[in-house]
C-alpha cells in the first residue's frame, strides 16, 4: 500500500559513484571535508546552501548555548541507561534524546512557530508588535495552550543566555524581526496572562534561527542536534565515573510508597 503521493523515492541530498561522493552538490572530500564546520555542513545538509556569515554565527552559537544543561531528566536517563547496559553507549544516548518534547528540547519549535503566527498576524495590527502578540498570546490561552520559551525556574530575570544569542545575532548582522516579535511577548504576558514571565533559552533560539532564515520545520532539530553532543559528554564521563546507579539509588532514598500493604508489612526507613 502507498501512502503520500511520490511513486519513486527521490532526495536532493546525497548520490555516490565509485570515485566521488556528492553532498548537496558539491564534492564531500574536495569540497567540504576540512573546509567547512560541522554547524555550516549542517546548515548545508537540511537547507542546500551554505550558510551566509549570519547564519553561520547564530547557528552555532545557538548549538553551543543548548548543549549542556547539567543533570536534567534526559542526562539521567541516559546515564542510569549506560550504568545498565555499558556497551551500548548508543542506547544510552538514544534513551537522553527520545524526552525531546513539548517541555524538554521541543520548546524551541512551539516558540517559533508561536512567533510565526505573531509575524503572520501583524500585517492585520498595521504592524504593531505589541497589538499582534496580545492577540495570538491570548488565542493561546483561550485554547488552553501554554506559551513556550518564557519563565525559569532558576533564572527569574532573563535567562543569560537569551542576552549572549542576542548579541551574536545582532553583532553578526541577523535579522532582528524575530527578537522583536519574542520581546513583545515577553511585554505582553503581564496583561494577557497575570505573569510576568521572561525570556528563556527556548524562546531565544528560534528567535535568532529565524532571522537567519532557518527552516521553521527544523528547530526542534537544533537543541535535539546539540544535546547529542552533551549526552556523549556525559557518557564518557559516566564510563570513567559512573553515577548512573547513584542517580537510582537516589530516586529510591527519597521515594514514599502511598498503595496498600499487607497486614504486618513495614516498609524499609529512610536512612539519614
Amino acid at each position: 500500500m502507498k501512502i503520500g503521493k511520490a511513486t519513486v523515492p527521490q532526495s536532493a541530498i546525497c548520490a555516490h559513484n565509485p570515485d566521488t561522493i556528492v553532498v548537496r552538490g558539491e564534492d564531500l572530500c574536495q569540497d567540504l571535508i576540512g573546509q567547512l564546520g560541522f554547524g555550516d555542513y549542517f546548515y548545508l545538509l537540511l537547507t542546500g546552501k551554505r550558510p551566509d556569515a549570519p547564519a553561520s554565527a547564530v547557528l552555532n552559537a545557538t548549538l553551543v548555548a543548548i548543549a549542556e544543561h547539567g543533570l536534567v531528566p534526559s542526562v539521567q536517563a541516559a546515564r542510569m541507561t549506560l550504568a545498565a547496559a555499558p556497551d551500548a553507549l548508543q542506547g544510552a544516548v538514544a534513551a537522553g534524546i527520545l524526552g525531546c518534547g513539548s517541555v524538554i528540547l521541543g520548546a524551541s519549535e512551539t516558540a517559533g512557530r508561536l512567533f510565526d503566527e505573531i509575524h503572520r498576524a501583524s500585517e492585520q495590527h498595521g504592524g504593531d508588535l505589541k497589538a499582534a502578540a496580545r492577540t495570538v498570546v491570548g488565542e493561546w490561552r483561550a485554547r488552553g495552550q501554554a506559551v513556550p520559551g518564557y519563565g525559569h525556574p532558576v533564572h527569574k530575570a532573563r535567562d543569560p543566555r537569551v542576552s549572549a544569542l542576542f548579541r551574536v545575532s545582532k553583532q553578526a548582522g541577523g535579522g532582528q524581526r524575530y527578537v522583536e516579535i519574542a520581546e513583545a511577548v515577553e511585554q505582553v504576558l503581564p496583561e494577557v496572562i497575570g505573569k510576568d514571565l521572561r525570556l528563556n533559552v527556548s524562546a531565544a533560539i528560534p528567535a535568532v534561527l529565524l532571522g537567519v532564515g532557518f527552516p521553521l520545520n527544523a528547530l526542534k532539530g537544533v537543541p535535539m542536534l546539540a544535546r547529542c553532543a552533551g549526552l556523549i559528554a556525559h557518557m564518557s564521563e559516566e564510563l570513567e565515573q559512573p553515577i548512573g546507579f547513584a542517580l537510582s539509588y537516589q530516586a529510591t532514598l527519597e521515594q514514599r510508597y502511598t498503595g496498600h500493604v499487607p497486614a504486618g508489612f513495614v516498609p524499609v526507613q529512610k536512612i539519614d
